[in-house]
């Protein structure tokens, strides 16, 4: 059944994008309308070679702004023009929210994970330096960057510079202009199905590789990029994964001529996950364990090689990710939502989300953060038992095969981050059975999204909280998506084709199999459109 669904249905995937209020008419006796580097009339007028004035009825052509010379390339332009002005600021690792007293600290081009004792570390920004701009200028600076090639500032990321790696040269950086994913009106889904009229989903997954991990990965590799240049004892990076990270591992270290490792749980992944890292090159290791079992291995080996760890351990990764958060206070035009939720697998995530919001109300561009909720699978959900014994002591789970592969983690590496970002956002964990993620997926994807099991499990604790009253149907919410839904299409088909066992699948929509001739069709086709227009 699921090779003839295969067969019968190809997948079109639309990328939708916020509608923006009909302008104003503009009367041209009345106005004059000037090219502007920040409107985005001026930068299509100036993509196209031909920005004017308009005074009065009168069209007058505006000298064009000259293009960079043929041999020349936006690294170099951006070199010649000398763009960047964040060497005022600066970062370091400290000891993950260590005590104030503490005078640990580590430059940013050492080769370090852990701290003295052990526990995680945390990139801590110049704060003193940053304050001397008030919100208003990252506000401008920030929004002035988006959409453009000038380089590196063409990513979302990267837009973030002086916020992410402050003191990286140009030169070093590693982007295939990530980020800047599109935040999604789910409108018939909010209204359909919850009675929600701002509902919002972030599709990170609209990225390069597929999933949000682009945005730390572009942070970590331009790092290594960097240390390999001050020939820093660095001969590949590797990582242990479940699909996302190895591809943009992968990705990112193909694009910088850097060799990668993968260590991939076997038989644990989807294939369109697994072809990502064979086709950027990486070495890719498929090993008879868990996740948590690649990861106990990869820590080992980077212990004793000289290769540089690409997981979430390593909190180079979660300065980009949290640039995420940071975009999605800008595409509410600088207002916070009231709730982000977000899936939550090794717990990263939460976290960076958290510390981007909270950077932002630190340096006055908001004047609050919003609530936080972690959403995890219920066969992988250390973080939500630990939530509901009142954030006792953490026990690691085993975790059981779920369809959210990606957050298929027991023993998540960043639980006291996410603890941390939960406490300090009054924020919430919610779990999601297989059936309940699948049903959600199924949900969206018939309002118009195509979306992966992760956010699955994020709609469902949206779904549960909405239930219990806990959110308010007028509550601007966003969820988090975090990985594109083409890489699942397997569990698609499975679901469409009521293949899963002990799974009732109450969204299934198999295609109907028809005799070849009109009246055959004729009265299928009939019966499906009375059932839709009842009073027709």
């Amino acid at each position: 059944m699921a090779s003839a669904f295969l067969n019968s249905h190809s997948l079109i995937l639309r990328s939708d994008s916020l509608k923006t209020p009909q302008q104003p008419k503009l009367h041209f006796s009345s106005f004059t309308i000037k090219a502007s580097s920040s409107s985005s009339s001026a930068s299509s007028a100036s993509n196209s070679g031909a920005n004017v004035s308009l005074t009065g009825n009168n069209i007058e052509p505006v000298p064009s702004k000259h293009r960079r010379p043929a041999d020349e390339n936006i690294r170099d332009e951006a070199r010649r023009h000398n763009t960047t002005h964040s060497h005022r600021f600066s970062a370091k690792y400290v000891p993950f929210n260590a005590d104030p007293s503490s005078d640990e600290s580590y430059s940013l081009d050492e080769i370090i994970y852990r701290s003295q004792s052990g526990g995680l570390l945390d990139v801590q920004h110049d704060m003193n330096a940053l304050k001397n701009y008030d919100g208003k200028y990252w506000r401008n600076l920030f929004d002035s960057r988006v959409g453009k090639t000038t380089w590196p500032y063409g990513s979302g990321v990267w837009s973030k510079k002086e916020w992410v790696l402050p003191e990286i040269d140009g030169d070093d950086i590693v982007s295939a202009f990530e980020g800047n994913s599109n935040l999604f009106w789910a409108e018939r889904f909010g209204k359909q199905f919850l009675g929600m009229n701002d509902l919002w989903v972030k599709h990170c997954g609209n990225s390069h590789t597929g999933s949000f991990k682009d945005l730390g990965m572009t942070v970590l590799v331009s790092q290594v990029n960097r240390l390999r240049k001050m020939h820093k004892p660095v001969v590949g990076v590797g990582c242990a994964s479940t699909g996302d990270t190895s591809a943009a591992l992968s990705a990112y270290c193909a694009a910088a001529g850097i060799p990668s490792i993968v260590f991939l749980p076997a038989n644990r992944i989807s294939l369109a996950q697994l072809v990502q890292p064979i086709a950027n090159g990486a070495f890719v290791l498929s090993i008879d364990t868990d996740f948590d079992g690649c990861m106990q291995l990869i820590r080992e080996v980077t212990a004793e090689l000289p290769i540089y760890l690409a997981n979430s351990l390593n909190s180079l990764r979660l300065e980009g990710q949290k640039t995420a958060a940071i975009e999605i206070l800008q595409q509410f035009d600088w207002q916070v939502p009231d709730w982000v939720i977000v899936p939550g697998g090794n717990l990263g995530n939460i976290y960076a989300f958290y510390k981007g919001f909270h950077m932002c109300k630190e340096l006055g561009l908001v004047d609050r953060i919003p609530r936080l909720v972690c959403a995890q699978a219920a066969n992988a959900n250390p973080l939500y038992l630990n939530y509901k014994s009142g954030w006792g002591e953490f026990k690691a789970v085993k975790a059981n095969t779920t369809f959210a592969s990606a957050i298929q983690i027991g023993d998540p590496v960043s639980i006291d981050r996410a603890v941390y970002a939960l406490k300090n956002s009054n924020g919430i964990v919610e779990e999601a059975t297989e059936e309940e993620l699948m049903d959600a997926m199924a949900q969206a994807d018939s309002t118009g999204m195509f979306i992966c099991p992760h956010t699955g499990v994020a709609l469902t604790a949206l779904i549960k909280l909405v239930k219990s009253g806990v959110i308010a149907p007028t509550d601007r919410t966003v969820v988090v998506s975090t990985a594109h839904g083409l890489k699942f299409t397997q569990a698609k088909i499975e679901y469409h084709s009521n293949e899963i066992k002990d799974m009732t699948c109450r969204f299934a929509n198999p295609p109907v199999q028809v005799n070849a001739d009109f009246g055959s069709v004729m009265d299928v086709l009939k019966k499906y459109l009375l059932s839709k227009n009842p009073k027709c």
